[in-house]
């Protein structure tokens, strides 16, 4: 089984659901995450370069091991269209053993 530390989920956002089906599949193609979760819909407000934002964005949520996440972070960079993407690695707490040990094979790169 696959221990909680063996993963990460990545919190990250795009512009659109097109450019989030882009690096989704980019991800799991390269096997850099197991799964991306898309979530359309969500509305960011931030202060970029002194003004205030108001803006639709789509989230993403990638599920993937620690040993990935550095080169999930550079793929992401060098897919995105933001010159500052939304990348942050969250620690898993817990889970559902069979699931866990599934991302975790899922996730590594192919022999």
């Amino acid at each position: 089984m696959t221990a909680v530390d063996e993963v990460r989920m990545v919190y990250l956002t795009a512009p659109d659901e097109a450019c989030a089906a882009a690096i989704a599949r980019t991800l799991v193609d390269e096997r850099l995450a197991a799964c991306v979760n898309i979530l359309p819909g969500m509305r960011a407000i931030y202060r970029w370069e002194g003004a205030i934002e108001d803006v639709r964005e789509v989230v993403l949520i990638a599920k993937t091991v620690p040993a990935q996440v550095m080169g999930l972070s550079a793929r992401v960079r060098a897919l995105h269209p933001y010159a500052l993407p939304c990348i942050l690695v969250l620690g898993v707490d817990g889970g559902f053993p069979p699931y866990l040990a599934w991302l975790a094979k899922e996730s590594r790169p192919a022999p």
